[in-house]
């Protein structure tokens, strides 16, 4: 068995509107030990990230604390929204990619890109590191994905039970390939 622990990033600093250097507040560095205090008993092989500060921040306590590297996967990384900064309601925007996978704005990515790229890293992952149980920093419409690619009836409702935690855990465990259990946790309760 392969288990995958995905982490969300911690609260973000929306002011940062650059994607790959967003940093997290003072929040968000205050949750961090929260995090690491989750996986402490978790015997995580090793630890890989989405190349975004936020993802990588969120994990980096855990993996100094246990002297592992952080292994950063391109692919992981959150959807591109647009060449911009979002102008108008982002609730409406996530809705209407929720309600429709192949709905993107100009330069952006639509969900049924960012599952593909986000599940043909897991592929990957599985690949290259059977039977280890691995920590993952990511972000929540990534991890959300994910988790309708291998549960359909993940949907938006369930995403926007998502969206407000930050951070978030899903394990998912495969045997083999086959994803064979997800669960979801709340590391800050």
């Amino acid at each position: 068995m392969t288990t995958l622990y995905f982490v969300r990033h911690c609260q973000p600093n929306y002011h940062n509107v650059d994607d790959m250097t967003r940093e997290l507040t003072a929040k968000g560095l205050a949750d961090r030990p929260k995090v690491t205090a989750f996986f402490e008993d978790k015997s995580i092989d090793l630890v890989l990230s989405s190349p975004f500060k936020r993802a990588v921040d969120t994990v980096s306590e855990f993996a100094e604390k246990k002297g592992l590297a952080i292994e950063i996967i391109p692919d992981l990384r959150e959807r591109k929204i647009t060449d911009g900064w979002l102008e108008g309601d982002f609730t409406d925007y996530t809705h209407r990619q929720w309600m429709d996978f192949d709905y993107r704005l100009p330069g952006g990515e639509c969900l049924r890109e960012v599952q593909a790229r986000n599940v043909a890293a897991v592929d990957r992952i599985l690949d290259k590191y059977p039977g280890k149980t691995i920590l993952i920093g990511s972000h929540g419409t990534a991890m959300s994905t994910i988790y309708n690619y291998y549960d359909p009836t993940f949907d938006y409702e369930r995403f926007l039970t998502v969206k407000v935690h930050m951070p978030w855990v899903m394990r998912f465990t495969f045997d083999g390939k086959t994803c064979v259990d997800i669960q979801s946790y709340d590391p800050l309760a």
